[in-house]
């Protein structure tokens, strides 16, 4: 699989859909590490997301008698806002698989649009695989969040406007769930500029894709809850995203609760921005490990913007 092929025609094929979302400097973080830090705002994309560049890669690339049958997915909540949203722009219907402990805000977010919601399970595998039952039970195609090379280079188009934006970057670093937004990025900058560096962060709640690449495999293993739902969860059996990590990514940061909450607080306060705790991870890890990162070029990629009021209030609060 050449991802830096599949991210450049993913380019083509989605650029009149999706933003060129802003790079914005950070002062203050930039000052931390001595270095230049730059923030990628996914926040800002069309649905709040990263991840409506993966679904409308997805979409676009499928035979009109497929969209006319109707498609499946299953998501934590980003995927699924990008799935109602590019649907309701083509005109097409299809169904929702959501985990029953989702955030309410993105629950609240979709019922603006014509799709059925589904609910099942706790684990966002756990999701996932009873969307791919009822998929094949039914007759129509399932759209992984992930684990889908149409989606993955779409994600990976994030680094095409990286390659645009800012010369000579030293270090990516990039949440991860089940893998798709970083081995886009990861692959197009093996194809683009390998010398940049790929890291990955994970909260210490839910460490998935790290403890499978510990352990050579992918593993099943309990999340607790995080401030990071959006990255919380297990990973698709044979998922292709798990040998790109596997290969490209050299770098796995966890951070804590605590760490997510001070990231989140520190947005707010230096960047006047409000994000969700999955877009915190990066700029946690960051700062947990800013020796790292002395006097380099670093991007933090900013993922969405989706959080409860509730969970906002908690955090600023405490």
């Amino acid at each position: 699989m050449n991802i830096y092929d599949l991210v450049n025609e993913a380019e083509q094929r989605i650029r009149p859909y999706i933003y060129e979302t802003p790079l914005e400097h950070s002062p203050y973080l930039s000052q931390v590490i001595d270095g230049e830090v730059h923030l990628k705002l996914e926040s800002q994309q069309r649905s709040g997301s990263f991840k409506y560049r993966g679904i409308t890669n997805k979409l676009l690339s499928l035979d009109e008698t497929v969209l006319e049958k109707g498609v499946i997915t299953a998501s934590t909540g980003n995927h699924a806002g990008a799935f109602s949203m590019i649907l309701s722009q083509l005109k097409r219907k299809g169904i929702i698989f959501l985990p029953e402990n989702v955030s309410k805000a993105k629950v609240e977010s979709l019922q603006h649009f014509d799709v059925e919601l589904k609910f099942y399970g706790k684990d966002p595998i756990e999701t996932e695989l009873e969307a791919m039952r009822f998929a094949k039970e039914n007759d129509l195609v399932y759209i992984s969040p992930y684990n889908d090379p149409y989606i993955l280079a779409g994600q990976g188009t994030v680094g095409v406007e990286l390659g645009r934006q800012l010369e000579e970057i030293n270090t990516v670093i990039i949440p991860i769930g089940g893998g798709g937004l970083i081995s886009g990025i990861a692959g197009y900058f093996q194809g683009f500029n390998p010398k940049t560096e790929i890291a990955g962060c994970q909260p210490i709640n839910s460490p998935v894709m790290y403890e499978s690449i510990r352990a050579g495999k992918i593993i099943e293993m309990e999340s607790l809850d995080t401030l990071s739902d959006g990255t919380a969860g297990g990973i698709e059996p044979g998922s292709i995203t798990f040998d790109v990590c596997q290969d490209l990514v050299k770098d796995y940061i966890l951070v804590s609760e605590e760490e997510i909450k001070q990231a989140l607080k520190l947005i707010i306060e230096k960047h006047q921005m409000i994000v969700e705790g999955a877009a915190c991870l990066s700029i946690a890890s960051l700062l947990k490990e800013k020796h790292k990162f002395q006097g380099k070029r670093v991007v933090l990629i900013i993922c969405g913007r989706k959080i409860s009021l509730e969970k906002l209030q908690s955090v600023i609060c405490n």
